[in-house]
């Protein structure tokens, strides 16, 4: 079996939900024909999962058809709804009010988010909480083949990347430019009151650590914790609307131009770095990966100083502490891929390593940020 192939069986193997789609497709149906409330023959086509991008919430796609007075009526649908207890969630809680108006505001903003139709809160009608919104169309880079390995962007012209990653880095100027009023940042905040908007990030990174791993201690991830508090920037800078997980897998892409920005269950406020070097590291990530693998991949594709030069000429401020702030992509990525670990473990898909540290995917890369041969 090729490593292609290898990657595809992997892909194929993972779990991400426990619900049927038959009765979950029934539940919608008729709640959406209670939503709606006067049009007729309201129905919902049979439902289906995305492949290649997508561990945590639980996201279904279906049709939505249904008749008025003015004719009928169809719209392409998303639903997006916390995973089920049982599914060993990758986050202890998923606002997903929160997420429905993050989206809003960024969709104020110029940013591209989906255009959301309903956030229903009350968990009685599927399960739990759940928002829809509407479906778009275009091509976005997987994960699952690694978009490095093979496809449409590993394929594309020098000059089609380069206006890709431009596009994207927009994405994130015009979402941390954009201007903010004191209740756009206050409903995503969370306690730690009195603290600085990048301590209140980590304390929180810090909790989730905790509670993704339980009695179990990762010594690198705890590590990179130190490692952060001993090199802690004098000024972190402007606090923004901050998207997250702001990574090109979660951007759907015509022509290279972005039309959805999907993935907004991270949002929150901090430094404007938080989001640029989570992008550079993602990259990163894959590219290791692909290296590792001995294929090319896209080395000279969304590098630092191509990104922060960008963002730059887009937004006016000059990304600074990149170091920091990439180490805190790698470890915030560490902690939640050892959460999606102990899932595969729990269905089982794979054993429990010997040495925790390996449930770090990216350990190698970790280990040399901390003693500073990453940037070498």
């Amino acid at each position: 079996m090729s490593r292609l192939d290898d990657q595809r069986a992997e892909a194929a193997e993972i779990r991400t939900s426990t619900r049927d789609l038959g009765e979950l497709r029934d539940r919608v149906q008729a709640w959406l024909a209670g939503r709606l409330d006067g049009p007729s023959g309201v129905s919902v086509s049979e439902l289906s999962r995305p492949s290649g991008n997508g561990l945590s919430s639980e996201t279904v796609f279906f049709t939505a058809s249904w008749a008025d007075g003015t004719g009928p009526q169809e719209l392409k649908c998303v639903a997006r709804m916390a995973p089920a207890a049982e599914a060993v969630p990758v986050f202890p809680e998923y606002d997903l009010g929160k997420q429905f108006e993050v989206m809003r505001f960024a969709r104020r903003a110029g940013v591209p988010a989906p255009r959301t139709l309903w956030f229903e809160p009350d968990p009685a009608a599927l399960g739990s909480p759940f928002f829809v919104m509407e479906q778009e169309t275009g091509d976005v880079p997987p994960d699952l083949v690694p978009y490095t390995f093979e496809g449409w962007l590993l394929d594309a012209s020098p000059a089609d990347r380069e206006r890709l990653q431009r596009h994207s880095v927009d994405i994130l100027a015009r979402l941390h430019n954009a201007p903010v009023q004191p209740e756009d940042l206050a409903f995503l905040r969370s306690g730690h009151s009195g603290e600085s908007a990048l301590r209140r990030h980590v304390n929180e990174q810090r909790a989730y650590y905790e509670w993704a791993h339980g009695s179990l201690r990762i010594p690198l991830l705890e590590d990179a914790f130190a490692w952060l508090d001993d090199h802690w920037p004098a000024d972190p800078g402007q606090d923004v609307i901050s998207w997250g997980d702001a990574r090109i897998g979660n951007v759907m892409y015509r022509d290279f131009t972005p039309v959805a920005v999907l993935d907004w269950e991270m949002a929150g406020v901090g430094p404007r770095e938080i989001d640029i070097a989570w992008m550079i590291f993602l990259h990163r990530f894959f590219q290791d990966v692909t290296m590792i693998m001995g294929l090319p991949g896209l080395p000279g594709f969304m590098t630092r100083e191509d990104v922060c030069a960008q963002y730059h000429a887009l937004s006016g401020h000059e990304p600074r502490n990149m170091e920091f702030f990439e180490t805190y992509a790698a470890l915030r990525h560490g902690i939640i891929m050892a959460r999606v670990w102990h899932r595969r473990i729990h269905f089982g898909e794979q054993p429990m390593p010997e040495d925790p540290n390996d449930l770090v995917m990216h350990r190698a890369a970790l280990e040399s940020m901390l003693d500073g041969r990453y940037w070498d």
